[in-house]
């Protein structure tokens, strides 16, 4: 990074990735700077900026932070997954979700946390809900 007003200074912080990207924001927008400038003195890719840009203009200051790494959902428990499953709730109501994460694996080929069997059975709408144990 070589932008000048991250050396020497108690209030930017260069390690505050939302700050760098704002101020690389605005030295576009504000200063007159070249989108390939700002971000090379920044310390980021000019793919980085346009991004920040369209987050910033989405969502303001919060869409510049990081978002949470991983899946955003089940995505294991498709949809056929899940109505095996309650069809073995539906057969034996005291079969644990242990149980029902194994027949998971040996039916499907898929490895899941009893949890989300857990999880995935209590979406299903109140009248159809069965015991997991």
């Amino acid at each position: 990074m070589t932008a000048s007003e991250f050396f020497d200074s108690e209030f930017f912080d260069a390690r505050d990735l939302v700050q760098v990207k704002y101020e690389m924001l605005r030295r576009v927008r504000h200063d007159g700077s070249t989108v390939s400038d700002a971000a090379a003195a920044f310390g980021l890719s000019r793919p980085s900026f346009y991004e920040a840009k369209a987050a910033y203009e989405h969502a303001g200051i919060p869409g510049l932070l990081p978002k949470r790494p991983g899946p955003r959902r089940a995505h294991k428990l498709t949809e056929a997954v899940v109505e095996r499953l309650e069809e073995a709730v539906a057969a034996d109501a005291s079969i644990s979700s242990t149980d029902l994460a194994a027949l998971v694996l040996s039916e499907f080929g898929v490895r899941v946390h009893p949890r989300s069997v857990e999880r995935a059975l209590a979406r299903r709408p109140k009248g159809e809900r069965g015991s997991t144990r």
